[in-house]
């Protein structure tokens, strides 16, 4: 008997096999040459590690918690839209598989499924992603359903002014399913002229004049913590923490917006650095193997998400695919923190990687 997958890769391979091309290259798709959609993976395998040994390693520790909130292991779902495209269960299972795994899940407003179905599928932490809206009437209803059903931050995605050129998306003509949370606020019915309709659907609705000032107008409507998503360099880190977010995600948009931007984990040091500890940093993008979350721990990340591998780990085994993934990178984590001599997160220190900077410094 075939066995199942053994690594987040062969879930992606067991995906591609069943989604429609249309679907698999909408969520594996990157924005035009899609350099960075590449870089995100290529980034990670030129960080080696420095391993120390003869450490106890008997009892591993990859507890934590953000914001409060606990979690087994710094491994979140990132906020990733259209799931129904993926399994007839979309936004819920992947809900339900987050909280046996313990941890956070970050629900997309672009979900086929609504908020209240999914805060009442299971009982967890979640937070809810928010774009601003030229209408803004609309992004206060949102996040005045997410405060009432129970979510507990707001995760403000700041890199997407437009949508980046998806030439996949425009070749397939891509069809938009239903948004399930802005059905009767918005029109969902936008139509491109031979190319995407969720490029068409970006550019009727989505505020391109948002700038720092509306970080304040998002914390005149609510009262949950709010995280900037997109974050890459050290500028806007520090007008983040000026703006008094709650936390950081280091993020190019899973490369689908800015092509040759850098790659996320290739941008996390300088965050950190003009962070200074200041707020939480959770770095998103390119995560395929415990291994790479070591890495992002060790540059400084608080924590990381998991975008694509959850979409495929859903298109794979449905809910219980999703779980597979997770505990798959929890396992990996736990073997690579045992194997550099980490029994806990405390013990992962920049003094365990060597990044492609770090060797070429070493040559001068």
């Amino acid at each position: 008997m075939e066995s199942g997958p053994v690594n987040l890769n062969e879930f992606e391979e067991l995906a591609r096999k069943i989604l429609l091309k249309m679907n698999y290259d909408f969520f594996s798709g990157g924005a035009e040459d899609r350099y960075t959609l590449s870089e995100n993976i290529k980034a990670f395998q030129r960080i080696l590690f420095r391993p120390r040994v003869l450490i106890d390693v008997s009892k591993i520790d990859m507890s934590t918690s953000l914001l409060g909130f606990k979690m087994a292991a710094p491994i979140m779902v990132a906020p990733t839209g259209l799931l129904k495209l993926a399994n007839h269960e979309g936004e819920v299972a992947v809900a339900r598989a987050a909280a046996a795994c313990n941890t956070i899940m970050v629900l997309s407003f672009s979900s086929n499924r609504t908020i209240e179905e999914v805060a009442s599928s299971c009982d967890a932490v979640r937070f809810f992603q928010l774009y601003i809206y030229k209408q803004r009437d609309v992004c206060i209803t949102l996040v005045k359903r997410a405060e009432s059903n129970g979510f507990k931050a707001i995760v403000l995605t700041v890199d997407t002014p437009r949508l980046g050129r998806r030439e996949a998306d425009i070749k397939n003509k891509f069809v938009i399913p239903k948004f399930a949370n802005l059905e009767g606020l918005l029109s969902v019915n936008a139509k491109s002229k031979g190319g995407s309709d969720l490029e068409a659907f970006a550019s009727a609705t989505l505020d391109d004049s948002v700038s720092w000032k509306d970080i304040e107008w998002l914390r005149s409507i609510t009262k949950l913590p709010i995280l900037l998503k997109g974050i890459l360099t050290a500028e806007d880190a520090r007008k983040a923490v000026e703006a008094r977010v709650a936390g950081i995600i280091v993020s190019n948009h899973g490369a689908r917006q800015l092509d040759y931007a850098p790659a996320s984990i290739s941008a996390l040091e300088e965050v950190v650095r003009a962070v200074s500890g200041a707020v939480p940093i959770i770095l998103d993008g390119g995560i395929r193997r415990g291994t790479d979350v070591f890495k992002a721990l060790a540059l400084g990340a608080n924590a990381v998400m998991i975008g694509r591998p959850i979409v495929y780990g859903l298109a794979a085994k449905g809910e219980n695919g999703v779980k597979q993934v997770i505990e798959m990178l929890q396992n990996e984590l736990e073997l690579t923190m045992a194997l550099n001599g980490c029994p806990g997160l405390k013990d992962i220190t920049r003094n365990h990687v060597q990044t492609e900077h770090d060797r070429l410094r070493s040559m001068l």
